[in-house]
């Protein structure tokens, strides 16, 4: 069991994946100032229930989630600071409680990495198609750690990019089976013949 500070949010985030956060509350930048002291990573949870990171108690939360490694930092031209964030190990949350400054602080237990998964044969377009939409991430691509051969980090991008109900996504992250996660993931991708993404 482990103890670790929240961030949360009403998004997913999925490991190995990218997350940008403006920063400006004095819990959150007091919160990532010692994570990037002592090396440690913050905790993302998905708000199930009506309120926000920003409101104090949030009613509802998803009861897995996983850690965020600050990867980068600068600051904003409005003068807030600026994180990007890579998404670490999944984790189940066992408890929480709230500081008196706000933040919340949750005991974790940390559930199994998967490990490698080849991408099974049917599903290797998806990869292509995925290579396609990194292409217009930019610059920000950078900050991934990519394995286009790895059904567990493709189909956790494709989780993320594609327009699914925040409790659909959820319940990708759930499972602990990339194959299953994949068939689950590739009736909804619309796959152009091999040559025809790059037109």
């Amino acid at each position: 069991m482990a103890e670790v500070p929240l961030f949360p949010l009403r998004t997913v985030l999925f490991p190995g994946g990218l997350l940008p956060l403006r920063i400006f509350e004095t819990r959150y930048v007091d919160m990532v100032g010692r994570c990037m002291r002592e090396g440690n990573d913050f905790g993302v949870l998905l708000i199930t229930g009506p309120g926000s990171a920003q409101t104090g108690p949030v009613p509802g939360l998803a009861r897995v989630g996983t850690s965020a490694r600050i990867v980068d930092f600068n600051a904003l031209p409005d003068g807030l600071l600026g994180l990007m964030c890579r998404g670490a190990r999944r984790f189940r949350l066992v408890s929480r409680r709230l500081q008196a400054d706000g933040l919340h602080v949750a005991a974790v237990e940390w559930l199994p990495e998967s490990p490698p998964s080849a991408l099974a044969p049917e599903h290797r377009p998806l990869a292509r198609v995925l290579r396609r939409v990194l292409q217009e991430l930019g610059d920000t691509a950078r900050h991934l750690e990519t394995d286009f051969d790895d059904a567990g980090w493709v189909s956790n991008r494709l989780a993320e990019f594609l327009p699914l109900e925040r409790s659909a996504q959820q319940e990708l992250l759930e499972l602990d089976d990339a194959q299953e996660r994949m068939r689950a993931l590739a009736p909804l991708i619309e796959v152009p013949p091999e040559g025809e993404e790059q037109a």
